[in-house]
């Protein structure tokens, strides 16, 4: 066991500002929560937003440790946790928003309950990058829509990062899934298992007279938000279809949703982390995400590009200018 009394971290003293990295006092873990040494940390969109200032919804608290996502080992337990020892890999969505340190940092004190085991057959770089996305797309198909066998399910934004585990959860399920996206996309999206639709070169009516006879889908996921969320209440099952949002922030009319018989649900991943409240279903959600990775039914896209502690800007940037080909990770030392 480590038992040096300093960590280093990146640190956000200011919104717009570069993240410097420090020496700061190293966590403790208290009543209910894991101190985790931690070996990879995922850079999500939201957490370069939180950077330049831009997402109020995650209540940041300067001085910030960001980073939502990470992987790593076990270093020791604080009293009244159960099911995680000293060295058990680990992974979880567990910080970065709402004064709630994060994982740019050689270690974190976290909320146990976030927590679960690591696939065995996954590395620290591509756990790290999986617990937001899988989260957000677990409970909008599983939680909301209740997505089940025979379903027939559209995701919008299927190559993107939620996209793409949506479409695997979906087939997981037993789901006959269809997803859009550029054309350039095609491929990625059939190799996740969904029927690709070109969004550029087909309209609502087209795909959804083509796909399901003019019916409409059972589940449409928007992951994109805007015009696509309009788009999805024009594509829902006529009589009960399923719309669920991850993005759905703007103004939108309802009346199609209305005309068509069809229900609507949002999703905020965020909410138990910023609320202290609910946060064991996340740890549950990932313990499924860990069966189905282990039963092969669930893989996450990782760019190549290595990063270290001391990178943590240079990955923003690479994320903001659309450098990225998956999703980036940051390794810790």
């Amino acid at each position: 066991m480590n038992t040096a009394t300093t960590m280093q971290a990146v640190v956000l003293r200011a919104f717009g500002e570069p993240m410097v990295l420090a020496e700061i006092d190293r966590p403790v873990a208290g009543p209910g929560q894991v101190l985790v040494r931690i070996a990879a940390s995922g850079v999500n969109p939201l957490d370069t937003k939180i950077a330049a200032g831009k997402a109020d919804h995650a209540r940041a608290v300067l001085p910030a440790i960001l980073g939502i996502d990470m992987a790593g080992v076990v270093e020791a337990v604080g009293a009244g946790v159960a099911g995680f020892r000293p060295g058990d890999e680990v992974y979880g969505m567990t910080g970065g928003i709402a004064g709630v340190q994060g994982s740019l940092a050689q270690y974190a004190a976290v909320d146990a309950d976030l927590l679960a085991h690591k696939p065995r057959n996954m590395s620290m770089r591509a756990a790290a990058a999986l617990p937001l996305v899988f989260i957000t797309a677990w409970e909008g198909l599983v939680d909301r829509a209740q997505v089940g066998a025979g379903a027939k399910v559209l995701v919008h934004g299927g190559a993107g990062g939620v996209g793409h585990i949506a479409v695997q959860i979906a087939r997981a399920f037993g789901a006959e899934v269809y997803a859009t996206g550029e054309a350039r996309q095609r491929s990625a999206i059939e190799g996740y298992g969904a029927t690709a639709i070109d969004f550029r070169a087909s309209s609502v009516d087209d795909y959804v007279d083509r796909y399901t006879d003019g019916e409409g889908f059972d589940i449409v996921y928007d992951t994109v938000g805007g015009a696509t969320l309009d788009a999805s209440f024009r594509a829902a099952r006529l009589y009960g279809g399923h719309v669920v949002s991850c993005l759905g922030w703007g103004t939108h009319a309802l009346a199609p949703l209305s005309f068509r018989a069809a229900t609507y649900s949002g999703v905020f991943t965020l909410l138990p982390l910023i609320r202290g409240k609910g946060r064991a279903a996340h740890g549950a959600i990932l313990r499924e995400a860990t069966r189905l990775v282990e039963a092969g039914k669930i893989t996450v896209r990782v760019d190549p590009t290595e990063y270290a502690l001391a990178d943590a800007n240079a990955a923003h940037r690479d994320l903001v200018d659309g450098k990225a080909s998956g999703k980036l990770v940051v390794s810790i030392a």
